[in-house]
């Protein structure tokens, strides 16, 4: 399915802390978690094995939290933004799990700015908060940005 995306050239200085963004919501099918587990290499019974997952505290399958993971970032994505890359991640959790038909959408806070060891570029920290269908919290990240400086310190 083509995704459509925004382009944007917002610089470090262009952030504030407190920034806070929404995303549409994505609801999980049998055939993503079975993608998932073909890519990954991950065929644990907890996301394969109905028979298994019925006789387990949680009692269904549920979606593998790198699934979530990838999901709720690639809702976050839906701008270019040509001054900006990611850096990675820090603090993912997995707080409840999510289970086939659940949706889930995403909240995302920019929470700090730092230097970087290159004076023309900074780090940008975002709280990635992830909720359910039912509003509760169900997995939480930091996304670190490298984000291009308009005028180096």
């Amino acid at each position: 399915m083509p995704h459509l995306y925004r382009s944007v050239l917002k610089y470090w200085e262009d952030y504030e802390i407190g920034e806070v963004r929404h995303t549409g919501g994505r609801t999980f099918g049998e055939a993503d978690i079975k993608l998932h587990a073909e890519e990954s290499g991950d065929f644990f019974p907890h996301h394969m094995d109905a028979a298994w997952c019925a006789k387990q505290p949680f009692g269904k399958r549920m979606a593998h939290g790198t699934l979530v993971l990838t999901v709720a970032i690639g809702l976050t994505a839906d701008q270019i933004n040509e001054a900006s890359m990611s850096y990675g991640y820090d603090r993912v959790r997995f707080i409840k799990p999510v289970f086939i038909d659940d949706s889930i959408r995403v909240v995302a806070t920019i929470m700090e700015k730092n230097e970087y060891k290159k004076p023309d570029h900074g780090l940008l920290v975002e709280l990635v908060e992830v909720f359910n269908q039912l509003d509760e919290l169900v997995m939480v990240a930091k996304h670190i940005y490298l984000v291009q400086k308009r005028q180096p310190s």
